[in-house]
């Protein structure tokens, strides 16, 4: 439904498995954001910006309790996490930017 409105809370690494958690009403935007470097700080630093685990609510209080949650919790009980859904810990974004492949089949003569 449109106007609807959802709040992500998600989780970004980079090859050396550094961990950040988030929470956004955009994810898309938020994750751009951290791969253009957009904003100074921990995940610019550490170049964190591969989406690996995010979770989608619609009442923002429940999406700011999940991210204190899981930012409370160990780091293994974090990396179990993101494994249970990604096991191959890939970059979610992927899907985002690979352009649909149209095949082209020419007219028969």
């Amino acid at each position: 439904m449109r106007g609807d409105k959802h709040y992500y809370v998600y989780i970004l690494t980079n090859p050396s498995r550094t961990l950040y958690t988030g929470i956004t009403n955009n994810l898309r935007r938020r994750v751009e954001e951290h791969k253009q470097k957009l904003v100074p700080g921990f995940t610019a630093k550490y170049n964190i910006h591969r989406l690996v685990h995010f979770e989608v609510f619609e009442d923002v209080r429940n999406a700011i309790e999940r991210e204190k949650r899981i930012k409370n919790w160990t780091r293994a009980k974090r990396v179990a996490l993101v494994e249970s859904k990604n096991p191959k810990w890939d970059d979610l974004t992927r899907e985002w930017v690979t352009p649909e492949k149209i095949r082209f089949t020419p007219p028969a003569a």
